[in-house]
Formats: C-alpha cells, sequence, structure tokens
C-alpha cells in the first residue's frame, strides 16, 4: 500500500468515534499503522484473479457434527430456577437491554 493511501490520523479517530473507543494520540498511531497493514492485505487479496474459480463455502468438505435432536423430558422447573438471582414467577428478571 503506497503512503498516500494509508489511513490518516483523522480517519482513525473517525473510525474510533464511531466505535464509541476512546484513543490517545499514540494509540490512535498505532491503529494507524495496524489498520492500514490490514486493508493493505485486503488490496493484495483482492488483486488476486478468481474468475475461474468455482464459490465454495468451505475449502475442505465438511460432515455435520451435530447429533441428532431427541426430545427428552425437561429439567424441573423449581430446580432450574432455584438459583436465579432475580426471579419473578416462573420467569428470571433480567435488566432491560434497549431502552
Amino acid at each position: 500500500m503506497a503512503e498516500s493511501t494509508r489511513l490518516t490520523t483523522e480517519e482513525v479517530r473517525h473510525i474510533a468515534l464511531l466505535a464509541r473507543i476512546g484513543m490517545t494520540d499514540e494509540e490512535v498511531e498505532e491503529m494507524r499503522g495496524q489498520l492500514s497493514d490490514i486493508l493493505e492485505q485486503f488490496e493484495a487479496l483482492s488483486r488476486v484473479d478468481t474468475g475461474d474459480l468455482e464459490p465454495t463455502g468451505h475449502s475442505v468438505d465438511l460432515l455435520s457434527v451435530m447429533r441428532e435432536d431427541v426430545a427428552r423430558p425437561s429439567f424441573d422447573r423449581e430446580e432450574t430456577l432455584a438459583n436465579a438471582p432475580n426471579r419473578e414467577g416462573e420467569l428470571v428478571r433480567v435488566k432491560a437491554v434497549l431502552e
């Protein structure tokens, strides 16, 4: 990646702002180099000619390692909820994630 296409300090600060990450000047400079190196690797990959290759989901064949789904009795409700930190009847009460 040419020096002119490397990320600028302002671009890194903008990315940090979007990610809600506070960074010192030293961290911004370190991240500028690291992110620029990552982008350089993507540029190298984008130059690889894959026109004659068939798209694949995996580079090797995979076998499913999932066990067969077998119905069985559930755990006892009272036993399951015994250690719930904040219980409301038959439910576990949790703090709101979205407001």
